[in-house]
């Protein structure tokens, strides 16, 4: 027999900290870009120490379907196989990418992300606007000192604007609006130079689109604040640079433009200019990238009107932004950062709890849900199942959540579970973990998984596939064990029988009188999908005494 249990054991010494290299890659609407960095886990702190960038274009989709198109899907996979190339040569130990607007949107997305999976072997996270903007200020953060006060962050991507409220330890707001330099060039600009009629629409539009946005974050300012405006993105670090060569009168290239200011009448002078010149023309700007042409007049429109309507009169460039947020958010989910950014480090639980108090949720029974669920979870692994932390991670919010579909209805509250979940814009949490989350939550009634069932084909992996029917069959017995929702059972305490393929579930109540006889019949009620997932047999039985031995 092998007693699952946990028990103490003695703490191996730790091994000297190491630097340790990471890659990061950013597949955005114009252009993919690689940063590697070397973190220096002491402080915790890390250095930048190769870059790569290639303009790719995946905003550039087919305007009938809205897909990506095929040849520039290939030009991708290619550039990302050169960034791995440069990430294994560096000997970086790992590489996460994210995907942003283009991709969200593309009815391809998700296939094109599979390609790259298993071709490259390279997982590509896609995430939520809000998500990205989260990321984005932790990327600010990481660059640049706020000393506590608020501050406002703009970033124009070539397919969103993302603006952000802060205060150096939270972000108060985070907003994604679908305006960025490729997607408002692609359907706003015909002409060239553009036309007056055109300028004025896209003028009009892009501030239509920012006011929601901009609405959110000025309510959120308290009496008397005035944050600086912070931006981010090659679109701002292009027009920081030319208005640096400019204003320094001998067109001097300052070392770096990470703190850099430039003011609203300043940029109003040079969307002017921009407006009367042609593609070929603007080339010729001194600091304008050939690329940067295209789309610099669409993302001039964008910081302008967003200045505007923030009444803001300067921005101040910081070079780093989401993929150095990727890193930051990679240190804080692996324990490397624990003083400055401790409360962001916290930010997947307190928006899992969010949502459980928006939706009505009762904490005290699902609190209870998830800690049987983590402790069923703890005692088979290794034996059972060998899913690690993360996945421990989103068992726990998924049984935090999975009776969030009462605020719709009682009847198939289990389906409502995953619509809530599914939309309800979870921070700190990729596109893909949301659909297993929300998946675990539908499945811990009713019907296994089934592949004919549509959530379930939001699935794309036979890992992510078997993921969801192994924890949702835990979670299944974790509900079962509470079936009265009155904490009926104290603990459960798992034993492995091998040669019989056999667990034995030894309740533990807690109040030695109760026999918990529709908790009983609950388990053997579910457990029959637990037994075939994981090819055991299940006996479950009621102890005496209301307190587990520890072996």
């Amino acid at each position: 027999m092998l007693n699952l249990a946990s028990s103490w054991e003695s703490v191996p010494t730790q091994p000297p900290k190491q630097d340790r290299i990471i890659a990061a890659i950013d597949l955005g609407t114009n252009s993919l870009h690689m940063v590697v960095v070397k973190i220096d886990p002491t402080l915790p702190a890390f250095s930048i120490i190769a870059r790569e960038k290639e303009t790719v274009r995946l905003g550039d989709r087919n305007l009938k379907t809205g897909e990506l198109k095929p040849e520039i899907i290939e030009k991708a996979i290619a550039a990302l196989g050169r960034f791995q190339e440069v990430a294994k040569t560096i000997n970086a130990e790992t590489t996460i990418a994210v995907a942003t607007s283009a991709v969200r949107e593309a009815p391809n997305g998700k296939d094109f992300l599979h390609r790259v999976k298993t071709e490259l072997g390279l997982s590509v996270d896609l995430i939520s606007g809000q998500e990205e903007a989260r990321r984005i200020y932790l990327g600010v953060l990481s660059g640049m000192e706020f000393n506590n006060q608020p501050h406002m962050i703009i970033d124009i991507g070539g397919g969103s604007t993302e603006l952000i409220l802060g205060d150096s330890n939270q972000a108060r707001t985070l907003t994604s609006t679908k305006v960025g330099a490729v997607r408002l060039t692609s359907e706003l600009i015909n002409t060239d130079p553009i036309s007056n009629t055109e300028f004025q629409h896209l003028q009009a539009y892009t501030r239509g689109m920012l006011e929601r946005s901009v609405d959110e974050v000025l309510a959120n300012l308290e009496f008397g604040e005035s944050p600086r405006l912070v931006g981010t993105s090659g679109t701002i670090e292009t027009l920081a640079m030319i208005n640096a060569r400019e204003k320094s009168g001998a067109g001097v290239i300052p070392s770096t433009l990470n703190g850099y200011q430039f003011c609203l009448k300043d940029l109003q002078e040079l969307v002017n200019r921009l407006r009367k010149l042609s593609y070929s023309e603007r080339t010729a700007i001194p600091g304008m990238p050939e690329k940067r042409a295209e789309v610099i007049l669409a993302g001039a429109v964008i910081l302008q009107e967003a200045m505007t309507l923030l009444g803001r009169e300067s921005v101040t460039v910081c070079e780093r932004s989401l993929r150095e947020g990727v890193i930051v958010d990679w240190m804080l989910t692996h324990g490397l950062i624990e003083d400055k950014l401790r409360y962001q480090s916290s930010v997947r639980e307190r928006n899992v709890l969010k949502l459980a108090n928006k939706y009505h949720v009762n904490l005290e029974y699902s609190d209870r849900v998830a800690k049987f669920a983590e402790s069923l979870f703890d005692q088979t692994q290794g034996i059972l199942h060998h899913w690690g932390s993360d996945e421990r991670q989103l068992l726990w919010a998924a049984a935090i959540l999975h009776n969030c579909g009462h605020y719709v209805s009682h009847s198939s509250h289990h389906k409502h579970s995953y619509y809530l979940i599914r939309n309800g814009e979870l921070l700190g949490y990729t596109e893909t973990e949301i659909e297993i989350i929300a998946n675990l939550a539908r499945y811990h009634r009713k019907s296994p998984p089934k592949k004919k069932h549509e959530n379930s084909q939001m699935l794309l992996t036979k890992h992510q596939r078997q993921m969801v029917s192994q924890l949702s069959a835990i979670l299944r017995l974790a509900v079962a064990l509470d079936r009265r929702q009155i904490g009926a059972i104290a603990q459960v305490q798992c034993e492995y029988y091998p040669q019989f393929q056999q667990v034995n579930l030894l309740i533990f109540p807690s109040q030695p009188d109760d026999d918990c006889a529709l908790e009983l019949w609950s388990l053997d009620y579910k457990k029959g999908i637990f037994e075939e997932e994981f090819a055991v047999k299940l006996v479950a039985s009621l102890e005496k005494s209301s307190v587990a031995k520890l072996s």
